[in-house]
């Protein structure tokens, strides 16, 4: 498969490539007989029969394929074709949420509120399934701000989720393969400990800082210099990066990050009560004008 002329995998007819990782390339696709768009995953041409990518594809419909709610994108199918490993899923034309960041905050501001519920929710969702995410971060969540969809988020890539460890469960886990990125990361998963609901929470703090203030919480000169900021560091006040915030929301957030799971919220969920309850904004920001909606 090249990009210069894609055609046809499996039942799927290639239109065009809307992101491209390290390791895979999504694509808009269309299927003939359905008459309706797909997304579809398939590694780059380098890492085609890499055994390791083919079955993080594999792991992520496993994860995804009984997963039922509007929020996290619906998996599709794991299959081959012609040698090549593909997963379709549902197609959401939508930036992700780093992709909103570049964009400026005061484009999609007056929407934060209600991405940041979804987002949560969306989470908390796949925690009570069972999933730990570990690689939460802005480029995992797909948010609209344009059209019917405006406001509507999809949790997408569970290629690093694991099962949570339960009871006796977790005297005999292995150590986890650390992974994940490292603006996000919480502290355990970076030193490689057990992880488990809380881990995700202190990730999707992160992504919110970064949702409302338009820059990550932590910084380095280098890969180290930054993880040992997620390690020791607390993280810059966030009513200082965007001072119409509220005390309540950025206390939260704050609580959210803690360095010690234990002094986090019990879980994503109770997490989602408690932003429920407390306002993001001190003044709601405007929409930008119809002009600059599109």
């Amino acid at each position: 498969m090249n990009s210069e002329a894609p055609g046809y995998i499996g039942p799927y007819r290639l239109l065009n490539v809307v992101n491209t990782g390290q390791n895979t390339q999504m694509w808009q696709a269309f299927h003939d007989g359905e008459k309706c768009f797909y997304g579809i995953k398939v590694l780059l041409d380098k890492f085609r029969r890499n055994r390791e990518q083919t079955n993080y594809l594999r792991w992520e419909h496993t994860v995804g394929a009984k997963l039922k709610d509007e929020r996290i994108i619906r998996i599709i199918e794991f299959k081959f074709d012609r040698g090549t490993p593909y997963l379709a899923m549902e197609w959401f034309s939508a930036p992700n949420l780093k992709q909103l960041v570049r964009q400026g905050v005061e484009t999609y501001e007056y929407l934060v509120p209600q991405i940041i519920d979804q987002a949560t929710g969306a989470l908390a969702y796949f925690n009570e399934q069972g999933w730990i995410h570990r690689d939460i971060k802005p480029d995992n969540f797909l948010a609209s701000d344009k059209g019917p969809d405006k406001g509507k988020v999809k949790l997408i890539d569970f290629a690093l989720a694991q099962k949570a460890r339960r009871g006796i469960g977790k005297l005999f886990a292995s150590k986890p393969k650390v992974q994940g990125t490292r603006s996000y990361m919480a502290p355990e998963q970076i030193r490689g400990e057990s992880l488990d609901y809380r881990s995700d929470l202190y990730s999707l703090a992160c992504t919110f800082y970064e949702l409302v203030s338009g820059k990550p919480p932590f910084t380095g000169t280098s890969a180290n210099d930054l993880l040992m900021k997620h390690l020791k560091a607390p993280p810059p006040p966030l009513e200082s990066a965007n001072p119409n915030v509220t005390p309540q929301f950025a206390q939260l957030l704050r609580k959210a990050m803690a360095k010690k799971p234990e002094n986090r919220p019990n879980s994503v969920g109770d997490f989602l009560t408690a932003i429920r309850m407390a306002k993001v904004y001190r003044r709601p920001p405007s929409p930008p004008s119809e002009g600059d909606d599109g």
